[in-house]
């Protein structure tokens, strides 16, 4: 009998905002909402890393925060090993510890008032784990993200980029979670910070039987820890696809623009950067039919009006009514 690799599910998410939250927008029917996230379906097998990219804006941090419970859904549903997950406050301790949150700004995701040790330690106080308990293992989560333990009594402010990653990163573990949500782990980090600390998550994984959802807009970095690649463009998903499939042969436009935009991508040289002319449409009033049509090179008449149904691609998906065109083009 095959067993079940399934995680994370997510089922035809949406995420609306009220752009006027007042009265009277409400009793004449004027208050408009942004469509944050639109109809996102994804799922993420154990032990693997599924990144997330798209420009600033696309929904990348909304749907985060939906998989965390920190926002509730206007549609749909996230399920995790199976269950139905609630909003942050509604679930129970031990749903709350399957999973942790690492953010964007290691710092500012740490009180500037409370040292090392205490913060490591705040995920086990809520938890209710006896004081005993804690301190071992905080000496535990120090030694596993490389921290020697006179950091202990530090304060962020007395800290390096690098060095407040590694304290959010051992406070995110602390529960022994099944899943991170990488929320723009690195971007914050010097170049050569990056890279050790993304070898550090890559351990983490291996060691403590993780499984991940990076957010990232930087492709170099997403190549490098990556095994699926979902492409979000104005709170869709316009592709997903192995890490090395995407990068060899995408199969929808938004993602070759995203892909040429990254310097000497083929061997040789500058690869020919795709421009795209126009900024993205508001999320407030996104277009009809493909959203991605008013800044699309290879957009034709019926882009404008019908919505592309997901099409396999090898063995990805593409919501492009010309994806096999696409991919047979690289």
């Amino acid at each position: 009998m095959s067993v079940d690799r399934t995680l994370l599910e997510i089922d035809g998410l949406s995420k609306e905002f009220p752009t006027d939250d007042s009265f009277l927008s409400g009793v004449l029917g004027t208050r408009g909402y942004l469509k944050a996230v639109q109809d996102v379906s994804l799922s993420i097998d154990k032990g693997e890393t599924l990144a997330l990219v798209g420009e600033s804006g696309s929904g990348k941090s909304t749907l985060a925060n939906l998989v965390t419970g920190l926002h509730e859904p206007t549609a749909g549903d996230v399920r995790f090993e199976g269950e139905s997950l609630e909003t942050a406050t509604s679930r129970t301790q031990d749903t709350l510890a399957d999973i942790g949150m690492v953010f964007q700004n290691p710092k500012g995701s740490l009180d500037p008032r409370v040292t090392v040790r205490k913060a490591i330690k705040e995920p086990m106080h809520a938890a209710g784990w006896s004081r005993e308990r804690r301190e071992e293992r905080v000496d535990e989560l120090m030694d596993i993200v490389d921290l020697q333990s006179n950091f202990g009594s530090r304060y962020p402010n007395e800290l390096s980029g690098g060095q407040a990653q590694r304290v959010a990163i051992a406070r995110a573990v602390a529960l022994d979670p099944k899943l991170l949500v990488l929320d723009e782990p690195v971007s914050a980090l010097d170049v050569s910070v990056q890279a050790k600390i993304l070898n550090l998550l890559m351990k983490l994984q291996d060691e403590l039987d993780l499984t991940y959802l990076f957010i990232a807009h930087d492709l170099n970095v997403v190549e490098h820890i990556a095994d699926r690649v979902a492409v979000m463009y104005l709170g869709k998903i316009m592709e997903v696809a192995p890490t090395e499939q995407l990068f060899e042969n995408p199969s929808h436009p938004y993602t070759e623009s995203l892909l040429s935009a990254i310097p000497e991508i083929t061997p040789g040289g500058q690869n020919d950067r795709i421009v795209l002319q126009e900024d993205p449409p508001s999320p407030v009033n996104p277009p009809s039919g493909c959203v991605f049509h008013t800044r699309c090179p290879a957009a034709e008449e019926r882009c404008t009006r019908e919505v592309p149904d997901g099409h396999e691609v090898d063995d990805g998906e593409s919501r492009c009514h010309f994806a096999e065109e696409v991919y047979a083009s690289e």
